[in-house]
């Protein structure tokens, strides 16, 4: 067993490793992992020889993989909250549904028509595993690509949680539909003990749950609140299946949702987390080990027609279905675009309806792994060029709905300012300058926010700072300067989206890191520029110079010569890493 986790463990993370560094997805470099594993240690003959004579146990790997699974449920439960389905439900609750029903049936008709052996049950079975994305990938996708925390990141993410709420649906019912029951009155009993596995979860164990978590916490030993956290997502996981009769998945969801509720759900996803990925990595080589190329070759026409619906059909529904809800052309490409391809989710319908059931071949399951490989790598891939193909269509006039946002034209005398972002800083700093009658035009993700700015009669818009409509609608043509008031904004995209309409506004952002700041004032200003870029590191340096200079009776002078040393001072760090920054690239 030890030798089987060292080997699967230490291709997966040299494979991880080499795929990251290719900025592709880690996930692909697992399944390279689990494949190469396959090829070398593992034998399906008898006293066959393997490499240096080392054999993995493919058995182990399982069970240790659907310990990973488990988690990956309790790890969705942990995240899923109600309100973020519900702030994007117009959206991606029908979207979602559409897109699922059209990609199940497209993969299906595909299945039929290009196996000889399908029958319909089959083809359905194999269509509702192509119509799955993984959020694994989505989620990661997205946070490289800085577009999570956009409007169409939070459409993808709700989109993602319906898809999941499917998948975990499919899990409960397969076993009913193909366990040789009737249909009405195991779906009825069926219900029943769903029912009374969620009261008993959700009121009782909800109560035993936060006693618990609440009582170890005070031990104040972490390896006891890991501990418990994994007990208690196994236990009521295997609760579900031993004493309810329901699918392990189904039930490590339900303990995530009510440890997600909780006050300890933060903590519980940092201890539970990292479990969760480690088992999750043996998943992922488990079903590249079972991968088999010759089988993807000898169907290549089922496993190009899987590849083309995953990037084309998928985005293409997507994206239409985005657009007849009357949503912006970005957000349909940015929310499309994350959607084509297949991954975890896949894996375990697929997993279980071949493995345990038998209705579907080994070979259909090695097209969808063949898929989800190719699929996960071109998106991760090709995905940073989608918000260029939006603007390209944007700057042309393609696809942008001009809404009836307008704000008036600023006063001779009054100076306008665009504020992107409404947190603390860009609260305080929106007062004092609308107490010297200075305009502000503020620019913000949070939609509750902008509501709430409008009725308080602040103009204020609800967009993307980086978008050239949102911008326009802002007025930056009329205005002095753009401030960024959060270090997390993309501040390189949104200047040169500023600039690229107002050539000569002023740019003032906050930074965290003083490396940073020092690389937009180095890539950014020009001469006569007025533009600053601020940064965390070194305004809290200089702060705390000050003040302790102070305490100690330094003179003013002797106070601003330190602060200018200071400043000196991380100037050079900052030359410096940027000379050893090219130094590596040039290595």
């Amino acid at each position: 067993m030890i030798i089987t986790l060292t080997i699967g463990l230490s291709l997966a993370l040299l494979l991880g490793i080499s795929a990251q560094k290719l900025k592709l997805s880690p996930l692909v470099g697992y399944l390279v992992a689990g494949m190469l594993a396959g090829a070398l240690f593992v034998t399906t003959e008898p006293g066959g020889n393997t490499l240096w004579g080392i054999a993995v146990d493919t058995a182990t790997v399982n069970e240790f993989s659907h310990i990973g699974v488990v988690l990956l449920l309790f790890g969705v439960g942990l995240q899923f909250h109600f309100k973020d389905l519900l702030a994007v439900q117009k959206i991606a609750l029908p979207g979602a549904i559409v897109c699922m029903l059209a990609r199940a049936a497209l993969g299906a008709v595909f299945y039929y028509w290009l196996t000889d052996d399908a029958t319909w049950v089959a083809s359905l079975l194999f269509g509702a595993c192509m119509c799955v994305s993984s959020t694994v990938v989505l989620t990661r996708v997205l946070a490289d690509n800085k577009t999570l925390s956009t409007p169409s990141g939070h459409v993808a993410l709700g989109w993602l949680v319906v898809e999941d709420i499917f998948t975990i649906i499919l899990l409960v019912l397969i076993p009913v539909f193909f366990e040789g029951k009737s249909i009405g009155p195991a779906l009825g009993w069926l219900a029943v003990k769903l029912t009374l596995l969620v009261l008993c979860v959700a009121f009782l164990g909800k109560k035993l749950i936060e006693k618990t978590l609440t009582y170890v916490a005070r031990s104040t030993s972490d390896e006891l609140f890991t501990l418990s956290v994994l007990v208690i997502a196994l236990g009521i996981a295997v609760l579900s299946s031993t004493a309810f009769d329901i699918s392990l998945e189904f039930g490590a969801f339900l303990s995530g949702m009510v440890v997600g509720q909780s006050k300890f759900s933060a903590r519980a996803a940092s201890d539970a987390l990292p479990m969760r990925d480690a088992f999750a990595v043996l998943f992922f080589v488990s079903v590249g080990m079972e991968f088999r190329g010759g089988e993807l070759i000898d169907h290549w026409q089922l496993a190009l027609s899987a590849v083309l619906l995953t990037l084309l059909a998928k985005p293409l529904v997507a994206y239409i279905v985005i657009r007849l809800l009357r949503r912006p052309n970005r957000m349909a490409f940015m929310v499309s675009a994350s959607l084509s391809q297949v991954g975890e989710f896949s894996f375990i319908l697929a997993s279980l309806i071949a493995g345990v059931y038998g209705l579907l071949p080994d070979y259909a399951v090695n097209v969808i792994t063949g898929t989800a490989i190719i699929t996960i790598t071109l998106n991760a891939a090709l995905y940073r060029y989608v918000p260029r193909l939006a603007n390209f269509f944007e700057d042309r006039g393609i696809g942008v709905k001009q809404g009836d946002v307008s704000l008036p034209e600023p006063a001779e005398d009054v100076h306008r300012v665009i504020m992107v972002g409404y947190g603390p800083c860009g609260e305080i700093l929106t007062g004092i300058l609308s107490g010297y009658h200075v305009e502000v035009v503020v620019i913000e993700m949070n939609v509750d926010t902008v509501t709430r700015l409008t009725r308080k009669g602040i103009n204020a818009l609800h967009g993307d700072a980086r978008q050239r409509t949102i911008l326009k609608l802002a007025g930056v043509e009329k205005a002095r300067a753009i401030i960024i008031t959060s270090f997390a904004a993309p501040t390189a995209e949104i200047t040169a989206a500023a600039r690229s309409i107002s050539p000569d506004i002023a740019v003032m952002a906050y930074t965290a890191y003083h490396q940073t700041a020092f690389a937009l004032r180095r890539g950014m200003l020009r001469k006569d520029d007025q533009s600053l870029f601020f940064s965390g590191e070194e305004e809290v340096a200089l702060a705390m110079t000050s003040t302790l200079l102070n305490y100690f009776g330094a003179t003013k002078e002797q106070i601003a010569r330190e602060c200018d040393h200071a400043r000196a001072s991380f100037a050079r760090r900052a030359i410096l890493g940027q000379k050893k920054k090219h130094k590596s690239r040039a290595h």
